[in-house]
This record gives structure tokens, C-alpha cells and sequence, in this order.
């Protein structure tokens, strides 16, 4: 079966489901994305990652790749290779003293590691062609009015069908100077705090453009 190479395209907050997130993966060379609804602490993990945080502990993937790495482990690709009741299945090919072995994970895992080794992320066709969604752009408005397909996690909160017209976020960090901001951010990040770190960084980029 032909696999399809995606590429991570975005983080964004849940609008189907409150304290989640969605990852959404994109295809190569491909117009359809793939929004999947993760957990807050592995949305927060892959953040951290693809912003190249550094925290002054290591969390569960850094890890396990500090782990991996010991052992001369290698990840060779991560695979989602299944959707069933709305589930995806994942999982990481790793490769010791020339020997493969699969194991089984969940997708948000497999993509936190995926990103940590520098590793190719896959599917299948049929998983995109049921659960992907067309766009033109890379703007996630669409998130806004579906349902996406998950792992096996529990909301914080109950999942809110109808939600209010969500009114523009002022950032709470907007009065503070640039000096302030960064600052402001080294603590976040010493304190370990990424999703402040991840809003404050935000307000950096927003004041760039």
C-alpha cells in the first residue's frame, strides 16, 4: 500500500472539544490536510520542539530520545496506518543494530518523537481520503466547523457542540516592552510554563511582522 509523507503544518486549539488541541499534518506536495485531536501536555510537547524551547527538565519525549539515543535506537519513520471509530492508530519504526522493530503508539507520541529525531511522518491514502480535509491556503478557519477524528484522550472539560462567535484575544502581554517580553519569556521558560512561553513568543513575532 502507498504511503503518503506528511508534514506538519500546524498547532491549533480545539474548537470541537475543549482543552484539546488540533495537530494538524499536512501532505506532501499535496493540497489536503489532516487535523487530528490531540491532548493539551503532547500538543505542548511538540510546541516546544518545533520552537526548539529549551526546558530546564527534560519532558517524557526528550527522554525517551536521550534514552533511544544511549542505546544507539534509531526512529526510522513514524506510520499512521489506521482510523477506526474515529481513532487513528500510529507507529514508530525504530532501528537497532540493523534490526526493525515496530511499536505501537499513539499518534500524538509518535509525531512528538517524529519531530525530536528528524524522522518522516506517514500515512496511507484511504486515511486521508476519509479523513482529510481539502484546502487552498494554510489558514485554519476550517477547524472551526468540524468534528476531527482523535486519539483516545479525555477532555478537561465537556465538549461544547455550540459554541458563542469567539470575539479577537487581546494578548495579555501586549503592554509589556520588548526588554519585558523577553525577559518575561526566559522565566515561562524556566519555570517550565511552555504554553505561556508559546503565547508570549506570539506577541515577539506579532510586533516583527
Amino acid at each position: 500500500m502507498k504511503k503518503i509523507k506528511l508534514d506538519i503544518v500546524g498547532l491549533s486549539y480545539s474548537q470541537t472539544q475543549s482543552g484539546a488541541y488540533a495537530l494538524v499534518l499536512g501532505e506532501v506536495n499535496g493540497n489536503r490536510r489532516l487535523p487530528i485531536i490531540i491532548g493539551s501536555a503532547e500538543a505542548q510537547s511538540i510546541a516546544v520542539e518545533i520552537e526548539k524551547m529549551t526546558p530546564s527538565r527534560p519532558l517524557t519525549h526528550d527522554l525517551f530520545k536521550s534514552f533511544a539515543e544511549t542505546f544507539d535506537i534509531h526512529i526510522n519513520e513514524v506510520l499512521i496506518y489506521n482510523l477506526v471509530d474515529g481513532i487513528f492508530f500510529a507507529k514508530i519504526s525504530c532501528v537497532k543494530d540493523g534490526k526493525t522493530t515496530e511499536i505501537d503508539a499513539r499518534t500524538s507520541d509518535a509525531v512528538a518523537l517524529a519531530v525530536r529525531f528528524d524522522s518522516p511522518i506517514y500515512t496511507y491514502d484511504f486515511i486521508m481520503s476519509s479523513a482529510g480535509i481539502v484546502i487552498e491556503s494554510n489558514d485554519f478557519a476550517f477547524l472551526e466547523n468540524i468534528s476531527s477524528p482523535s486519539e483516545a484522550i479525555t477532555p478537561s472539560a465537556p465538549t461544547e457542540k455550540e459554541q458563542a462567535p469567539i470575539k479577537p484575544e487581546v494578548s495579555p502581554y501586549a503592554a509589556l516592552t520588548d526588554e519585558q517580553l523577553e525577559k518575561t519569556l526566559q522565566k515561562a521558560i524556566e519555570n517550565e510554563q511552555y504554553e505561556t512561553a508559546a503565547k508570549i513568543r506570539d506577541e515577539i513575532e506579532r510586533r516583527k511582522s
